[in-house]
């Protein structure tokens, strides 16, 4: 027992200061994460708690692949300075503010995760003459990785019901936030910890000579390689009806096109050291015919992504989409027509493509998006004769299909910083509403601003079946002003939400769509009702969609032995025409009580 505890300790230690820099991001990844969920979504903080997780979460991954590299080349000191640095110029490349927190950074940072795990698979190997070692290291690897979620599972989940055990049996009463800190703790610097076990010395411990594990084999050929040949029939029928029928093909089909070639590329890969093994036919056979069999089914995935394209422009994931075709395409060049082919060509060739799409200038995702959108919006305004001296004109006949997808384009183009392009088509009353929502990041309420400015929109067959008419009223009192009240409650007007003061009970009812309620009800006594003053506001604004601006949306009035002042920022009704009924709810409502 002692030798088995000094043996751990060792290997301990050995970790501990094998992987330094691996570990201490993978603690500050957890902090970070810890200190995020504590923090207000809405605030700065969060985002800057965000920031500071992401980047030391893909951290992890850039040290391990960096001390990979040091354990070839060397200069360990350097390669860490250099990936810190890194690092510190992602973060002050991410936005420091909510509103400025878009989606195109979402996938700056899938991107980026993405590259960083690429980069561990083959920055050792960049050398020639490795090809088997390259192919153990990997294989090293992903065993590592299952054996370590495995691990990370059963120790998360066995903590964490010894902390209840000891919670419900002692009467500890630990707080809610003890499980999930612990769960970040061991998901992220646990998991980290247990990988860097297993790997043991690191790149000499990889990448050496071992047996071909049969689980491995039995996996590929009898469960990953037959899921394939069903995937693969099912594309060529596909393929066959659209060919009967003379169809375009639908825009999903190019999802599993990329899943059936990543997948078939990844058990290639698994199989690569058998099938120089003349017994082992069938991975020779499969290793021949699989880029054969997705020629046709590239060429399929180029009809179905340049469909989406012509008719509505990139996006980002239209941009990502086309990228890995062309990657497939190389892919099948490469290893069909050169008789040296390596496998460490996929890693290294993915990882420049991704890398392309994120840096390059002009033809980047992100640049290629912006302008393509751009076009789309002015080519449909100018079919539709929309403009009228570069304004738009609301007031011209269209169908709510072409209004859905201006609308829609403003608010992909708002949320990418496009906001003079946009501005300059609008009135300047319009001007005005429109970036009130742009500079307070409301990106979400610009689609409906957008579509309730058309007066004068044709239902179409196609959207009748299920719509919505949506109308915002948006407080502009931004700082809520205390006076002299001496509490303050934040609901989130829910149902039957209870908040209690001294011996008294503040029942809030939210019944605005069946009643056109909204009671605070004191000791299920007392009461007032906001919701008149509230249908009020929905009858002063009859017949309008998208955002109206008012000055305040406020109520005062005395309950019982308080005197209340309800605050609203946000009221919105939504009438679904399928079921002919309005939903109405308020979001945040914030309640000032004092004493009379």
């Amino acid at each position: 027992m002692k030798t088995k505890f000094q043996e751990t300790l060792s290997r301990t230690n050995e970790v501990i200061f094998r992987y330094p820099v691996v570990l201490v991001m993978a603690i500050l990844a957890s902090v970070g994460a810890i200190c995020m969920i504590e923090t207000s979504y809405q605030s700065d903080l969060f985002i800057t708690y965000s920031k500071f997780t992401i980047c030391t979460s893909l951290g992890i991954s850039l040290m391990f692949a960096l001390k990979m590299l040091s354990q070839r080349v060397g200069k360990e000191l350097l390669l860490q300075i250099s990936g810190v640095a890194f690092l510190i110029g992602f973060y002050n490349i991410l936005p420091g503010k909510q509103s400025d927190f878009t989606e195109d950074y979402s996938y700056l940072i899938i991107v980026m995760a993405i590259l960083m795990h690429l980069l561990v698979s083959f920055i050792p190997f960049l050398q020639k003459n490795k090809e088997l070692g390259f192919w153990q290291y990997n294989k090293n690897l992903f065993i590592n990785i299952f054996l370590t979620g495995v691990f990370t599972g059963v120790l998360t989940g066995g903590v964490e019901l010894a902390i209840l055990a000891i919670d419900k049996l002692f009467d500890f009463h630990f707080n809610d936030k003890l499980y999930r800190d612990t769960f970040f703790v061991l998901a992220i610097f646990g998991s980290s910890f247990i990988f860097l076990l297993f790997n043991d010395k690191g790149l000499s411990n990889l990448e050496k000579d071992g047996t071909y594990p049969v689980i491995l084999k039995f996996f590929t050929q009898f469960i990953l390689i037959p899921l394939l040949l069903i995937y693969v029939v099912i594309l060529y029928f596909y393929s066959f009806k659209i060919l009967m029928n003379w169809q375009l093909p639908r825009g999903w089909v190019s999802y599993l096109i990329l899943a059936y070639s990543i997948v078939g590329i990844l058990a290639l890969l698994l199989v690569h050291p058998l099938k120089e093994e003349n017994a082992k036919s069938w991975v020779k056979i499969f290793s021949k015919a699989f880029y054969y069999t997705i020629l046709p089914l590239i060429a399929l995935l180029f009809i179905a992504i340049f469909t989406r394209i012509l008719e509505y422009g990139y996006t980002e994931p239209r941009y990502f989409v086309l990228l890995l075709a062309l990657w497939l395409l190389s892919i099948v060049i490469y290893f069909v027509f050169n008789k040296k082919a390596t496998i460490k060509f996929i890693p290294v060739s993915l990882f420049l493509f991704g890398t392309f799409a994120l840096i390059f200038p002009y033809l980047n995702a992100f640049s290629v998006a912006k302008r393509s959108q751009r076009s789309e919006l002015l080519k449909v305004l100018n079919q539709q004769q929309l403009l009228h001296e570069g304004t738009i004109n609301f007031q011209k006949k269209i169908t709510d299909t072409v209004r859905d997808e201006i609308a829609g384009k403003f608010e992909f183009l708002a949320e990418r910083k496009q906001t003079e392009f946009i501005l300059n088509m609008l009135s300047k009353k319009d001007k005005v509403d429109l970036k009130k929502n742009i500079d307070k990041g409301s990106f979400y309420t610009i689609r409906y601003d957008i579509q309730g400015k058309f007066t004068n929109v044709h239902k179409t067959s196609k959207n009748n079946s299920y719509e919505t008419e949506r109308l915002v009223i948006l407080s502009e009192q931004q700082a809520i002003k205390i006076d002299d009240y001496q509490y303050f409650f934040n609901v989130s007007g829910y149902n039957q939400e209870s908040q209690k003061l001294n011996d008294d009970q503040f029942k809030i009812i939210d019944q605005l769509t069946e009643k056109s309620s909204f009671k605070i009800v004191l000791n299920n006594k007392d009461e007032i009702n906001a919701g008149p003053m509230i249908m009020k506001l929905f009858e002063e604004n009859k017949g309008k969609t998208g955002t109206i601006h008012v000055p305040d949306i406020t109520m005062e009035d005395d309950l019982g032995k308080y005197h209340i002042r309800i605050i609203m920022k946000q009221i919105t009704k939504e009438r679904d025409t399928y079921n002919h009924r309005d939903n109405i709810y308020c979001g945040d409502v914030y309640i000032l009580v004092k004493l009379k």
